[in-house]
């Protein structure tokens, strides 16, 4: 791979949100949003921020107690009871207000994410943008919340259908994605009628309260989106507390299968969308052009800290060599640095998730893996100090081997040979995850068979990430997804919502009143 010069700039101070004035270090804080504003005096407990591309602590945020929670859960409900009756007109117009905000408004996100997760500008931007379909959709909630209706069912016995909001619901994200992955869920939650409370990442944690700011200026009522920071406390108390109705998380699968089963336990609506290992099929007749450039985008986008990243070329027959050589030169052109400044790639979000993902390196090579490209000890167009990780590609890889098993959610790529399609097939179908995966052929016939036989959830034909519109459901099959709802989508409506079916008789009405003035919705 190729060596990139390094720039000696001062490294630039990122922006953020509002905090509280700093402690004996100096440093602000990012609080709670609770009931429309910042929330709480001086936590007891603290974690830091950092900006991954200089290593520094940038930084703190509060981390919830208990009481903390409790105090955004009876905020949320009583926020709830009146958000509930508000009419579907002025819901959808507080939508748009904050679709409208957030769009004007997407490089100062993108600023913020950038700073925090250390991802390239451009690929912050387009995680806003993605976050925006979600909105967009939601705002379309007086369609989408419609129920049906059956006249006559019975002698003048009319029956019709409804859909109501839960109550108070909590969505727990991860720090790949600190705004789009939110947006998956609580645009959809807020416009049916819900109050929300969003725990996100403490590694970047203040995107949720910008958002939170923008959602007050849009004009949603104070409490009906709060932001509770924190650790494992934080989640247990949401998991545990009764007036939490429903959970939505993202995140690895031993997490996800830990929120799905202590959240049910306490009587709750959970979807848990857990870990990855994406397969890229690519068979003999694809073009290897479009596909070596799939994977290096797929591959090594926001360094590989994407749940739908492609982790594993599956190479069918003679178009290992080919590809692999593609591949490699398309690596030796990227650069990695700071996100600020015109890179490709930025930097692993904290020095020890850059040091777990370097671990795999060697245990590749200790199992008998060829080290194409060793992403280690490369110059970066960036601070010293940040946590870099080159993109890696790793050949020769079998089923066995921990670069192939662990989700690794770093920029490793590694390539498995088999000799026919079958054999890819039967590869993908035996992996514990089934989050997505993708085909490159010409072969419609081959297209048509792999759709129907893949076991994943959602599957890409020359398309290297297939992650869905906002109107279809993100979701994987097998240990990618504890629960049966999908994220946005009709999927994501019905999830936060619960159906009632009323059978009604009515006498006839004598009289109706006068009114010429034009009928309006209010």
């Amino acid at each position: 791979m190729g060596e990139n010069p390094i720039v000696t700039n001062a490294p630039p101070t990122g922006p953020g949100t509002p905090a509280t004035p700093g402690g004996i270090d100096g440093l602000a804080t990012v609080p709670h949003w609770i009931g429309g504003g910042a929330y709480g005096g001086a936590p007891e407990r603290t974690g830091e921020v950092y900006d991954p591309a200089t290593g520094r602590v940038t930084k703190r945020v509060a981390f919830a107690s208990p009481a903390d929670v409790d105090a955004a859960v009876h905020s949320a409900a009583e926020a709830f009871a009146t958000w509930r009756n508000a009419s579907l007109t002025r819901r959808s117009k507080v939508l748009f207000a904050f679709r409208e905000l957030l769009n004007a408004r997407t490089a100062d996100l993108a600023a913020i994410v950038t700073a925090e997760h250390g991802k390239v500008l451009s690929d912050a931007t387009g995680e806003v943008a993605r976050a925006l379909e979600v909105v967009e959709f939601a705002c379309g909630i007086p369609h989408l919340q419609k129920g049906g209706y059956s006249e006559s069912v019975s002698t003048k016995v009319d029956s019709y259908s409804i859909r109501q909001p839960l109550g108070v619901v909590a969505v727990i994200s991860p720090f790949n994605f600190p705004t789009m992955v939110p947006c998956w869920f609580f645009p959809i939650a807020i416009a049916a009628g819900n109050a929300v409370i969003l725990k996100p990442s403490e590694k970047d944690p203040s995107a949720a309260n910008w958002m939170a700011e923008v959602w007050a200026e849009a004009g949603l009522p104070a409490g009906v989106f709060n932001v509770v920071h924190g650790d494992k406390v934080a989640v247990d108390a949401l998991l545990e507390h009764p007036q939490v109705k429903a959970v939505s998380f993202v995140g690895s699968t031993p997490i996800a299968r830990y929120v799905y089963e202590r959240g049910t336990a306490h009587g709750k609506r959970v979807q848990a969308l857990g870990g990855a290992k994406n397969h890229m099929v690519v068979l003999p007749d694809a073009d290897l052009g479009l596909a070596a450039d799939a994977a290096v985008n797929a591959g090594f986008g926001s360094a590989g800290e994407r749940c739908m990243a492609i982790s594993v070329l599956v190479a069918v027959g003679p178009v290992a060599d080919p590809l692999i050589e593609g591949i490699v030169e398309r690596m030796d052109g990227l650069t990695v640095g700071d996100g600020r400044r015109a890179c490709d790639m930025g930097p692993l979000v904290t020095a020890a998730h850059r040091d777990k993902v370097a671990a795999y390196l060697d245990a590749g090579v200790a199992s008998g893996a060829e080290l194409v490209v060793d992403g280690r000890g490369i110059r970066v167009d960036g601070d010293p100090g940040g946590f870099w990780l080159g993109p890696t590609l790793f050949d020769k890889v079998t089923p066995e081997m921990s670069i192939y098993t662990d989700e690794i959610f770093g920029p490793v790529l590694s390539v498995v040979r088999v000799p026919t399609y079958d054999d890819a097939l039967e590869l993908v179908n035996a992996n514990p995850y089934g989050n997505g995966t993708a085909i490159f052929t010409n072969d419609g016939g081959a297209v048509r068979r792999y759709q129907n036989e893949v076991e994943v959830g959602m599957v890409g034909v020359n398309v290297p990430i297939p992650v869905p519109m906002a109107y279809y459901s993100f979701g994987g099959w097998k240990a990618s997804l504890f629960g049966d709802s999908h994220a946005h989508g009709m999927e994501g409506v019905h999830f936060y919502t619960r159906g009632k079916v009323v059978t009604s008789r009515w006498l006839d009405p004598d009289h109706g009143g006068i009114n010429l003035g034009f009928p309006q919705s209010i």
